[in-house]
């Protein structure tokens, strides 16, 4: 997951061509604790899970993280997340 931080809205806004999440944060800077909790608290909007479920298992203190979402696939997050977007490719 690639995040973009100082937008006006929080939000999943593509999939790279490299298969990467692209989402736009309001926090500043992308490695700041305030900017890895909004990811999470919107992640676990999104997903429906509590953000408990949610780690930032690597890319803590950068733009690009790979998180882990328990009790939910790949697929599903997936599914959630950038299915449109990877039906509109």
């Amino acid at each position: 997951m690639r995040c973009v931080t100082r937008a006006q809205r929080t939000e999943v806004v593509g999939v790279q061509d490299d298969g990467t999440l692209k989402i736009r944060l309001q926090a500043s800077p992308a490695g700041a604790p305030e900017a890895n909790d909004e990811l999470v608290a919107f992640l676990a909007d999104k997903l429906d899970v509590a953000s408990d479920k949610i780690e930032i298992v690597a890319g803590q203190d950068g733009r690009e993280k790979l998180i882990s979402v328990e009790d939910i696939s790949t697929a599903h997050v997936e599914s959630m997340l950038g299915g449109n977007l990877l039906a509109d490719e």
